[in-house]
C-alpha cells in the first residue's frame, strides 16, 4: 500500500479529501448512537410505554437483526446509488428513526422509529468501507483505523449522557436530540454529492481528481469496475470466510456485551463491580481500533492478527469458567482483547477487493450474514445456561465458534483477492472483465515479492 511506502510523501495527500474526511468521520459517529443510548433509560421508557422484560429482550436484538438486514440489502441499492447518495439517505433513515421515536406516542411506534433508526445505520456500517476505498485506497489502514475508532467513540458517548440530559429535559428529548447529530453528518456530502452515473461532471469524482493530482498513488489504486457490472461476493468462499470472520466476533462480543456481568455476578461480585467488568472489557476495543487496521494494512498476511484474538478469548473463557471470582479483572481483559479480529475484519473488506464498487458489495455482504449469526450467541447463551444452570455449556459453545473464528480467519488472510474468484465481477450482457495482473495489491505490487522484507 501507499501509505507504507510512502509514496505520497511531500505532496499534499490530503488535498481535495478533507471534507470527505470529515463527512467519513461524522458519519462513523453516528452509527451506535440509536443502540446506546436506550438502555440506561429503558426503566423511565418502560414508566409511560407498554415495555415488558421479553419486549425489551426484543428491543436488545434489534440493532444486530436490522444491522444485518441493512448489509444484506445496502449492496443492491449501490447498483443503482452512489455511495455518497447512500451515505445521505442512511443517516436521513436515522434521523428521522430517532425523532419518530423519541415522540412516539405507544410502543408500536417506538419499535418502529427504533427499527428505521438502527436500518439507516446499518446501511451507514455498510458504505464506510467502500467509501475509504473510493477516497482514501493509499491509505486504508490509517482510516480505517480513524473511523472505528470513532465508532468506538459515538458508542461510548451516548450512554454516558443519556440520564444527565434526560434528568434536565426528560427521556424523550435525551433520544431525540442524537437525530439533529445525524442531520449535521449529511452536510459534508452534500459538498461531493455525484451527479448521475456516467456524466462527467461528477462532484465526487472532481474531488477525487484532485486527490489523484496530489497523490501518484491515488490514482492508480482504485480500479473501479465498469458501469453495468455486477459483484456477486457468495460466490467467493474467501467472502464467506470474511462474513464469518465477521459474524463469529461480533457474536462472541456481543454476547459477553449481554452476560459478562451475569457470570461475574453470579460469582459473587456485587452489581457495581460487575459493571467494571463489563467496562473493561468494552473499554479494550478503542486502543484495538487504532492499532490493528494500522498493523494490518503493513502485513502480507494478517493471521497473526486472528490467532491473538482467538488465544486471549479462549484464554479469558476458561478464566471466568474455572474461577470467575479469581483475578476476574485478567479474565475480563483477556476476553477484550479478543475482539481484535473486528477491526480487523473491517480493513480486509478493502485489503482484499480491488476497487470501491467491490469492497461495498463484499462489505454488504459480511456485515449483513455476519450479524445474523451475531444474533445467535446471545440468545443461544442464555437458553444454554437455564438448561443447565451453569455457565461452562455456554463456554463451550462459544469455544465452538471460536474455531470457526479461526479457520474463516486464515482463509480471509492468505492475499488473495474476492473479486478475482470465478463468477464474483460479472457485466450484464458480456463476458466478466478480466482481472488486473495476477497476485498484485492495489499499488500495483506483487503480494509475493513486494512485502517479504517485511
Amino acid at each position: 500500500m501507499a501509505e507504507e511506502h510512502g509514496g505520497t510523501r511531500g505532496r499534499r495527500p490530503w488535498r481535495g479529501r478533507i471534507l470527505v474526511l470529515v463527512g467519513l468521520l461524522a458519519v462513523a459517529f453516528t452509527l451506535r448512537t440509536a443502540v446506546t443510548s436506550v438502555p440506561a433509560l429503558t426503566d423511565r421508557i418502560a414508566g409511560e410505554m407498554f415495555l415488558p422484560s421479553w419486549l425489551v429482550g426484543i428491543l436488545g436484538m434489534l440493532p444486530t437483526a436490522l444491522f444485518g438486514v441493512a448489509g444484506l440489502l445496502t449492496p443492491l441499492l449501490m447498483r443503482a446509488w452512489s455511495v455518497e447518495a447512500i451515505a445521505v439517505a442512511a443517516m436521513a433513515a436515522a434521523a428521522a428513526g430517532q425523532a419518530v421515536r423519541s415522540a412516539a406516542p405507544g410502543t408500536g411506534v417506538f419499535l418502529a422509529g427504533s427499527a428505521l433508526a438502527l436500518a439507516g445505520m446499518g446501511a451507514g456500517n455498510v458504505v464506510l468501507p467502500p467509501m475509504v476505498r473510493k477516497y482514501f485506497p493509499d491509505r486504508v489502514g490509517l482510516l480505517t483505523a480513524l473511523y472505528v475508532t470513532v465508532i468506538n467513540v459515538g458508542t461510548t458517548v451516548p450512554p454516558l449522557l443519556a440520564v444527565p440530559v434526560a434528568d434536565a429535559a426528560g427521556w424523550r428529548a435525551s433520544l431525540g436530540w442524537w437525530a439533529a447529530v445525524n442531520v449535521l453528518a449529511v452536510l459534508p456530502w452534500l459538498t461531493v454529492w455525484p451527479a448521475r452515473r456516467g456524466r462527467a461532471s461528477d462532484r465526487g469524482a472532481g474531488r477525487a481528481a484532485g486527490a489523484a493530482a496530489a497523490s501518484p498513488a491515488y490514482a492508480a489504486a482504485d480500479g473501479a469496475l465498469p458501469p453495468r457490472a455486477v459483484v456477486r461476493p457468495g460466490h467467493s468462499p474467501a467472502a464467506w470466510a470474511l462474513a464469518l470472520l465477521f459474524g463469529c466476533t461480533s457474536l462472541n462480543t456481543y454476547t459477553m456485551f449481554a452476560w459478562l456481568p451475569s457470570i461475574v455476578g453470579g460469582a459473587g461480585l456485587d452489581a457495581a463491580a460487575a459493571g467494571f467488568q463489563l467496562s473493561l472489557f468494552a473499554g479494550l476495543g478503542l486502543p484495538l481500533s487504532l492499532a490493528v487496521p494500522v498493523l494490518a494494512a503493513r502485513l502480507r498476511n494478517p493471521f497473526p492478527v486472528v490467532a491473538f484474538g482467538v488465544a486471549t478469548f479462549a484464554a479469558g473463557y476458561l478464566g471466568l469458567a474455572l474461577a470467575p471470582d479469581t483475578a476476574t479483572w485478567l479474565w475480563s481483559t483477556l476476553a477484550g482483547l479478543g475482539p481484535a479480529t473486528f477491526p480487523l475484519a473491517l480493513v480486509l473488506v478493502n485489503l482484499r477487493t480491488r476497487s470501491h464498487q467491490a469492497a461495498g458489495a463484499v462489505s454488504g455482504f459480511a456485515q449483513g450474514v455476519g450479524y445474523v449469526v451475531a444474533c445467535a450467541g446471545p440468545l443461544a447463551a442464555g437458553l444454554l445456561h437455564d438448561a443447565t444452570g451453569a455457565w461452562t455449556a455456554s463456554f463451550v459453545f462459544l469455544g465452538l465458534t471460536l474455531a470457526v473464528l479461526g479457520v474463516s480467519g486464515w482463509v480471509i488472510s492468505r492475499p488473495h483477492f474476492i473479486d478475482d474468484h470465478p463468477g464474483v465481477v460479472v457485466r450484464r450482457g458480456a463476458a466478466a472483465p478480466p482481472p488486473p495482473a495476477d497476485g498484485r495489491d492495489h499499488d500495483g505490487r506483487s503480494f509475493s515479492a513486494d512485502r517479504r522484507r517485511r
